[in-house]
């Protein structure tokens, strides 16, 4: 296997660095908007493509990719990961065995098959895997790999997220959080090949070191399933995932590790573990979960909370939750957050919950019991995010139109208003728990590797902050 390469920077494998076995691998999920770019530069514009009413009176039944828009990923892993910069594509021979719909998550590969020291040729295996293990493209690509090596800031295809309208918050982060240096994580049962791959990738970036806690044989299995090398890596066997989260929580309350990262278990298994009365690793606060997000169409990076644990959270609870936020906030610079408490108006209307205790926490800000940032609610979503909008409505207010922290009602709101910025509105986003002794990263199976990365780093700069003031 190819190491990951470090987050920021492209490196090259020259030819006397190859060994025929050796692979790199991206992962990248179809967007309607990724059809209609490719459609654009290529001028193929089959309405099987780019017309929705057509495309669903064809075989497929709907939009589908253009085929070479995985030859196109392919290509990107070879010019950026394996041999990388300074290759030369000869040839490439590639067989289609099925479509590719919008929302597909592929698994990008190629692997040494064969070199040719007298001409630097490199054979090369090409696969593209879809989520549900389905091989959709398949073939061969013959290069010629460069003889000098290249290391050049990176700005290649998986990292387009990262590059939205309104900055690089969220690639600033990561490049400010390797300084600080490495912490050591547990992952918690990774018993999937994303969730073993997303701790080796988050090790290779230097941001953690892994610690595995999951039955040795499962991890063995699955590492040799996805060709992941687990050598050098410090495990800690255990029977099953409920072992495996009681005693990650035993080696975060002993200091043995300084984070805990969720693998292929349950988030209510795992936090049941951390928050259990004997765990030793509760605060005075509610735990809470922020997401950190950031899209092209809003200036600034911008947190929304609780969206993972606290279902309907009381008025006491979301005073926790929010605190909780600006402490994130505080964390990654931003000095007085500016807090939106969401509602589905921006009135106070006693049959609405929502907007009463909106009202309550701002007032609870004005008394001094929730400090470090500016609160005001109830505010709609619009209201909270356009200036526009809440001109419109004759909005005054410090937090309306440029909201750091959305507080959502619920849980469910909360969810579904991230999982819409992220699959709809392409936004990047991280996850991470406060209110505990220690950062808890909570990744879902649906998670790429950057945002998992991403979440990694922000628990290192809470693990750092932690270490001088505790939770």
């Amino acid at each position: 296997m190819s190491a990951a390469p470090e987050l920021g920077l492209l490196r090259n494998r020259t030819f006397d660095e190859l060994a025929v076995g050796d692979s790199a691998a991206i992962e990248r999920t179809l967007t309607m908007q990724d059809i209609q770019l490719f459609a654009l530069q290529s001028g193929d514009v089959n309405p099987q493509h780019i017309d929705p009413a057509y495309a669903a009176s064809t075989r497929f039944h709907g939009v589908v990719a253009h085929g070479m828009w995985g030859g196109a990923l392919i290509s990107g892993v070879l010019g950026t990961r394996l041999p990388g910069p300074g290759t030369i594509y000869l040839e490439q021979d590639l067989r289609f065995l099925k479509p590719v719909r919008v929302g597909d998550t592929l698994q990008v590969a190629v692997t040494v098959a064969a070199l040719d020291p007298s001409t630097r040729q490199v054979l090369l295996d090409c696969r593209c895997v879809n989520q549900h293990g389905d091989c959709v493209i398949e073939g061969r690509a013959r290069v010629i790999a460069p003889d000098e090596r290249v290391e050049r800031p990176r700005a290649s295809l998986p990292e387009l997220r990262l590059e939205t309208a309104g900055g690089d918050g969220v690639r600033r982060l990561l490049d400010h959080v390797r300084k600080l240096g490495v912490i050591r994580m547990a992952v918690v049962h990774p018993c999937t090949a994303p969730s073993l791959a997303a701790a080796l990738a988050a090790r290779d970036a230097g941001l953690i070191e892994p610690v595995l806690v999951a039955p040795r044989a499962k991890l063995d299995a699955v590492a040799a399933q996805a060709g992941l090398d687990l050598t050098g890596l410090r495990i800690e066997d255990v029977p099953h995932s409920h072992a495996a989260a009681a005693h990650a929580a035993e080696l975060a309350r002993n200091g043995a590790v300084e984070a805990l990262m969720k693998g292929s278990l349950h988030t209510d298994e795992l936090m049941s573990a951390v928050l259990a009365s004997d765990a030793g690793l509760r605060t005075k606060r509610r735990a809470s979960h922020c997401f950190l997000m950031q899209v092209a169409t809003y200036p600034r990076p911008f947190i929304i909370t609780d969206a993972a644990i606290n279902i309907a959270p009381t008025l006491e609870q979301k005073a926790d939750i929010i605190r909780n936020a600006i402490d994130l906030a505080h964390a990654i610079g931003v000095e007085c957050p500016r807090v939106a408490i969401l509602a589905a108006v921006e009135t106070v209307n006693p049959v609405m919950p929502a907007t009463l205790d909106a009202a309550a926490l701002c007032k609870m800000a004005d008394r001094g019991q929730i400090s470090g940032g500016v609160l005001d609610g109830p505010l709609a979503f619009d209201n909270a995010v356009s200036p526009a909008a809440a001109q419109i409505k004759d909005i005054v207010s410090p937090v309306a139109g440029q909201a750091d922290i959305l507080v959502v009602p619920d849980l469910e709101s909360g969810n579904l208003l991230a999982k819409q910025l992220e699959f709809m509105g392409q936004a990047a986003s991280a996850g991470i728990v406060l209110g505990t002794r220690v950062p808890v990263v909570l990744t879902s199976r649906a998670d790429g590797e950057e945002a998992r990365i991403a979440s990694c780093a922000i628990a290192v700069l809470l693990a750092h902050r932690y270490r001088t003031t505790p939770p």
